[in-house]
């Protein structure tokens, strides 16, 4: 894939990443986005609207079900029995893209900036990927499917989340 023509749409009704080369859709990946809804604002859990890049790629060569925490490696892999034990953990597995807004003012800067509330597209448990939006603001996605997105996109890829 072209990193010049790659870019990322994340359609939150339909809870859909589409993964398009130019104007063409590659690859479409079921996702679930945030229970408080879509919103900008720090503390809020919201996933946030706009226009975003990729700023960063975390966990090249991680083992499926790696745990992160801090985007850094915990050394855990995720297990149900590790869920039972921390039930309210919020799980980020496998591999991560960064976001940064692009729009300043919106989610970019301040207490609206999409890179300081920690946003990623992330994997997640099979169990917690949701139809309807469940997550802590961030993009989730099955664990395969992140593995494949992850090494299809550059740094730098325009994500847009409508």
């Amino acid at each position: 894939m072209n990193s010049l023509t790659a870019s990322i749409k994340v359609d939150i009704k339909q809870q859909l990443l589409c993964l398009y080369e130019g104007a063409n859709i590659i690859k479409t990946y079921a996702i679930c986005s945030a229970k408080n809804g879509l919103g900008e604002q720090f503390g809020s859990e919201c996933t946030p609207r706009g226009q975003h890049i990729i700023r960063a790629k975390i966990g090249e060569g991680a083992a499926l079900g790696s745990v992160f925490v801090g985007r850094r490696l915990t050394g855990e892999v995720y297990q149900p029995e590790l869920a039972k034990q921390q039930a309210n953990r919020d799980w980020i597995l496998t591999r991560i893209l960064w976001l940064s807004g692009l729009e300043k003012g919106f989610n970019r800067l301040g207490r609206v900036d999409t890179m300081r509330r920690y946003i990623y597209i992330h994997g997640a448990p099979d169990e917690l990927l949701l139809p309807q939006p469940a997550s802590h603001g961030c993009i989730r996605m099955f664990n395969q499917d992140i593995i494949e997105l992850y090494t299809r996109v550059p740094v730098g890829t325009t994500v847009s989340i409508e």
